[in-house]
């Protein structure tokens, strides 16, 4: 563990959509992941039983008061990125969707994995890498 690591930290980033199920059942297929919570304003999704990520419908506020402005682009500066370790079997998956694909799959020298860049029905910039 790193010097200022808290342990037990587990990230479960939340982004807002215009349509939960939809956007729920693209991520489901994507990621070969599973509803935790589903419904119209709120879904957790699932990998092996651990939560992923979170979508929240954009025009709810619940108790915490919206998490975007419907104003301004959803997604400006941010990239989802995710590791997958099946990756050609995700690639297959998106190449089967009309999902936007923005860089095709490729190396990354810095990293030295491959990598494929699409966008999400939200217009969220979503990164599937291999281990």
């Amino acid at each position: 563990m790193t010097k200022n690591a808290l342990p037990g930290v587990r990230p479960q980033p939340m982004v807002a959509v215009a349509d939960v199920e939809q956007a729920g059942r693209w991520y489901q297929d994507l990621l070969g992941a599973t509803s935790g919570h589903g419904g119209p304003e709120y879904e957790q999704l699932l990998v092996d039983g651990t939560m992923i990520m979170q979508l929240h419908r954009l025009e709810i506020g619940h108790h915490h008061g919206a998490i975007a402005d419907p104003d301004r682009p959803l997604g400006n500066g941010v990239a989802l990125w995710f590791e997958i370790p099946a990756f050609d079997a995700a690639v297959e998956r998106i190449r089967r969707t009309d999902a936007q694909i923005v860089t095709d799959v490729h190396l990354n020298p810095n990293a030295g994995h491959r990598e494929i860049w699409l966008r999400d029905l939200d217009g969220y910039l979503v990164v599937i890498a291999e281990p």
